[in-house]
């Protein structure tokens, strides 16, 4: 990306809903060029304020599902319900990367055919890269720019079930755990952590020859989740487990239904600000975090010394404790 748009060009289109812009600022987001960063800081500060102004605040569900699962038919039959009823959805997909080419494997786009093709719809599929389970570190940015091109939904799909969830939760308002019909086992398969993150488990597939298994599989689910310790974020009833088919459609407007109440009550409890202003704070040190490591990675005295560090651990005349603290203590 030679020619990468400035904020003054970028940020009054975006604002207008301009697709391409947004296509554009995303890229720009993503890269990694220091010269790139410091017009993506820029073109975020200029859209803050008056998206502020404008009251954008768009719903963020993230999603994650085990592989093999749907989560793109969902993601599709999904979206298009909400196109279809007058909103304008954004989906940000992080792809697993190739090691070979850094570039996206599965290519979400491609399998959301109908809802790529919806102009009140953006789909964006990012490569992973190296950035911990599976989330790009500038989708958070991402769904940022999609807040200010007005959409009303962005969706946040994770690669699968891992610690990326952890991250999504950090900058989503409903998380939403999509499931294939199962029996006992696999049910223990799904690990604890997961399913106290969850707002809402969806177990996809429930049509035809599955549909009886579907539903034994939701009140499983619904049996466990009852054990969970209660949340104070939640209302009464929540989180629930609930039977959708992403092939026939059945379920999908009751799971926005559910959406919906739960970020209502949410936002008259004032859970909502809260949950932002928290994962504001999270993501301010996230980045200090990654600065500190770009700052290493950068500055070739700091890489120097970083490696004599490294081949003193190595032939064992330093720990690893130690040799870090005299690294630390030069920044």
């Amino acid at each position: 990306m030679t020619d990468a748009p400035t904020a003054r060009d970028l940020a009054p289109r975006i604002l207008a809903g301009d697709r391409r812009a947004l296509a554009r600022a995303v890229t720009l987001v993503e890269s990694t060029r220091p010269d790139h960063r410091a017009d993506a800081t820029a073109l975020i500060e200029a859209l803050r304020k008056p998206t502020a102004d404008l009251g954008r605040q768009a719903l963020r569900i993230g999603l994650s599902g085990t592989p093999g699962v749907g989560k793109s038919t969902f993601i599709e039959a999904f979206g298009m319900a909400l196109v279809e009823g007058g909103l304008r959805v954004a989906v940000l997909a992080v792809d697993p990367s190739s090691s070979r080419s850094g570039g996206s494997i599965l290519g979400d786009k491609t399998r959301m055919d109908r809802l790529s093709r919806e102009p009140a719809a953006f789909i964006r599929p990012s490569p992973s890269a190296t950035h911990l389970g599976g989330v790009a570190r500038r989708t958070r940015e991402a769904v940022a720019l999609c807040e200010a091109a007005g959409f009303d939904v962005v969706l946040i799909e994770t690669v699968g079930v891992g610690q990326s969830e952890t991250m999504v939760a950090q900058m989503c308002d409903v998380f939403v755990l999509l499931l294939a019909p199962a029996g006992g086992d696999e049910l223990q398969g799904v690990k604890r952590g997961i399913m106290e993150m969850a707002d809402l488990i969806l177990v996809n597939k429930a049509d035809g020859d599955l549909k009886p298994a579907a539903t034994r599989t939701v009140a499983d689910y619904a049996g466990a989740l009852r054990l969970l310790r209660k949340r104070p974020q939640d209302p009464e009833g929540f989180p629930k487990a609930l039977p959708v088919s992403a092939m026939t459609g059945a379920g999908i407007a009751e799971a926005w239904a559910e959406v919906q109440a739960l970020a209502r009550w949410r936002k008259d409890q004032g859970w909502w600000d809260r949950a932002r202003a928290t994962q504001a704070a999270h993501w301010f040190e996230a980045e200090v975090r990654e600065g500190l490591l770009s700052r290493l990675h950068r500055d070739p005295d700091l890489r120097r010394a970083m490696a004599d560090q490294a081949k003193a651990v190595a032939e064992g005349r330093l720990t690893p404790d130690a040799a870090a603290a005299a690294i630390l203590a030069n920044l």
